[in-house]
């Protein structure tokens, strides 16, 4: 049985089963990237579910893993040297299980790093944007009178959506023929933005084309179905 007490954070979310890699996190946009690329390997892993709502990550045992505070992380009882690794960064993490299992993502130079080109992508321009428009146009900051940070966010997210149409004219994902993380990064931002942040109508989602018959193939697969409601959320 693997011994996970160098890692604080399985004290306070201690394992059941140590010999599976250990997921801690939420189910938002981030959090599911690593759940659904779960899902899709068929690893075995144990779910954490760290209350986000609760101010959970800025305990001392999560900060111990992620000093950033955010989920989601992970810690692997059979690290690339045969010992439990830790890992936070849903990108990081993303490129970590495909390198772990030689899938959801090319095997060849040039794909792999046009594969993580878009995984980048998303982590630097999808995320932040889309996030901040959920903030401005449903949260708080829709309370604020000048809207001009609205509009800066709603333009960028709209041009951000342009570019993956763009990217998808002619392919079925985004790397082409093949699944790979970096549909997975952005799956749960794309859907988020139509639904929970009810931005579908400020950001022209439905005069698209390519993004929405994306989207809807990716929400069809079974493991991202799963991977959409894994950690449940705290009753």
């Amino acid at each position: 049985m693997t011994d996970l007490s160098a890692f604080p954070i399985a004290q306070k979310w201690p394992a059941e089963y140590p010999d599976r890699l250990q997921l801690y996190s939420f189910p938002t946009p981030n959090g599911v990237k690593v759940s659904i690329a779960l899902e899709e390997l068929g690893l075995e892993y144990e779910p954490h579910a760290i209350n986000i709502m609760a101010n959970e990550t800025w305990t001392p045992e999560f900060l111990s893993l992620n000093p950033n505070g955010k989920i989601p992380a992970i810690v692997d009882p059979d690290g690339p040297d045969g010992k439990p690794i830790g890992l936070f960064e849903s990108g990081a993490i993303l490129m970590y299980l495909a390198e772990k299992t030689g899938k959801l993502m090319p095997t060849d130079t040039r794909g792999r790093y046009e594969t993580m080109e878009w995984v980048f992508f998303q982590m630097a321009s999808i995320g932040p944007m889309f996030g901040q428009l959920g903030f401005f146009n449903k949260f708080a900051g829709r309370e604020i009178e000048d809207k001009r940070p609205l509009e800066r966010y709603r333009k960028e997210s709209e041009r951000l959506l342009g570019v993956i149409e763009t990217r998808l004219e002619g392919r079925e994902w985004i790397m082409g023929a093949d699944f790979t993380i970096a549909d997975i990064s952005m799956i749960g931002w794309v859907r988020n933005l139509i639904t929970f942040y009810e931005a579908r109508d400020i950001v022209g989602y439905d005069g698209l084309k390519n993004v929405p018959a994306w989207l809807d193939r990716a929400l069809a697969r079974p493991a991202v179905q799963s991977g959409l409601t894994i950690p449940k959320r705290p009753a």
